[in-house]
C-alpha cells in the first residue's frame, strides 16, 4: 500500500512540475550575497595584484590575468603558471584571456600577444611592444586582436592558420583599439581611439565618436550600444546617441546573460543589473542599490 502511495505522489509531482513554465537554477529575488560562496582576496595571499582578465579552458582550468603574471587555477588554490623551458611572456601584465574553441588560449599581454596550445607557446611579432587590450574569435574561427602602443600608433591584426594580417599602420586607428565586438548579424565592431569602426563586412567604416569607447555590447532590440566616460550610448544613424537607462556615469564592461539582462562592471559603482525590457539600474536585484563585489568569486 506505501509503494502505491509513492508512487501517486510521484506521479503528482511530475504532473506539477510539468505545468510550471520555466525553473530557475537560483532565486532571482535573493541578493547574491544570500547565496553560499567562497572568495579568495589579496589579503590571504592567494594571488599578487588586481585580476584583470579570466577565461576558461576546455580542460576545465580557470586562467587568471593579474598586473603581474598568469595564474592557472584549479578549483581550489591558484598557481603561478609560466611557460616551461626557455620561452617567456611578452610582459607580466596581463591584460585580456581568450579561450578559443579549439583549446588554444590566448594571452594579450602589456607588450604582445602569445597563444598556448598546450604545449607550444607561439609569439605573434605583429604585435610585439604593444599592449594588447582586445582579443575576440569570430563565428568563421579568425582571432583579432587590437593593440595599443606606447608611442606611436596602433594596429589591428587577424590570425587565422597561425598566419596574421594587420591593419592600421596608416595612422587610421590612431593609438589603437580598446574592444571589439560581433553583432547577431557577424558584423564585426572595432572601438579605437579614432573612434567606432565597422570592420567586417569590408571595406571598413568609421564612424567619428565624441569620447573612447571602453566596450562595446548588443541590446535586445538589436542596437549597438557604447559604454563611455559618459555614459551608455547607442548607435542611431552613425551618431552616438544617448540611451535611455539609469546607470553609472562611468561604465567600463558589460555583458548580456542568457535571459536577456544587461550587466555592467563599473570601476567604483560594482556590479549593476539592468532586466530587460526594464531599464532601470539594479544591483543584485535590488532596485536601484549599488555595492561593490570581491575582486573575484568562485564557488
Amino acid at each position: 500500500m506505501r509503494r502505491v502511495r509513492r508512487k501517486q505522489v510521484a506521479v503528482l509531482l511530475c504532473a506539477l512540475a510539468g505545468l510550471c513554465p520555466c525553473a530557475f537554477g537560483l532565486n532571482p529575488s535573493l541578493d547574491v550575497s544570500q547565496y553560499a560562496h567562497t572568495s579568495w582576496t589579496l589579503r590571504e595571499g592567494f594571488f599578487k595584484g588586481w585580476i584583470t582578465a579570466m577565461a576558461q579552458t576546455a580542460d576545465g582550468y580557470l586562467w587568471l590575468g593579474t598586473e603581474t603574471g598568469l595564474l592557472r587555477f584549479d578549483g581550489v588554490r591558484p598557481a603561478s603558471w609560466t611557460p616551461p623551458g626557455s620561452e617567456r611572456l611578452p610582459s607580466p601584465s596581463i591584460l585580456r584571456l581568450l579561450a578559443g574553441r579549439d583549446g588554444t588560449l590566448w594571452i594579450g599581454t602589456g607588450a604582445g600577444l602569445v597563444s598556448w596550445h598546450g604545449s607550444q607557446l607561439t609569439h605573434y611579432p605583429q604585435l610585439d611592444g604593444q599592449a594588447v587590450a582586445s582579443i575576440l574569435e569570430d563565428r568563421d574561427g579568425t582571432v583579432w586582436a587590437g593593440g595599443v602602443p606606447r608611442l606611436g600608433t596602433g594596429r589591428l591584426c587577424t590570425i587565422r592558420a597561425g598566419k596574421g594580417e594587420c591593419f592600421g599602420q596608416d595612422g587610421s586607428l590612431g593609438r589603437g583599439v580598446l574592444c571589439l565586438y560581433e553583432d547577431r548579424k557577424g558584423n564585426l565592431w572595432a572601438g579605437a581611439f579614432s573612434g567606432l569602426w565597422l570592420w567586417k563586412p569590408r571595406p571598413p567604416k568609421r564612424y567619428p565618436m565624441p569620447e573612447t569607447i571602453s566596450d562595446l555590447i548588443e541590446s535586445n532590440e538589436g542596437e549597438l550600444l557604447m559604454l563611455m566616460p559618459g555614459g551608455v550610448r547607442r548607435l542611431e544613424s552613425g551618431k552616438a546617441r544617448p540611451y535611455p537607462m539609469g546607470g553609472p556615469s562611468i561604465p567600463r564592461t558589460a555583458l548580456n546573460d542568457r535571459d536577456g539582462g544587461l550587466w555592467i562592471g563599473t570601476p567604483g559603482q560594482g556590479l549593476l543589473h539592468v532586466p530587460w525590457p526594464d531599464r532601470r539600474v539594479f544591483a543584485h536585484g535590488w532596485p536601484f542599490r549599488r555595492r561593490s563585489l570581491p575582486s573575484f568569486r568562485g564557488s
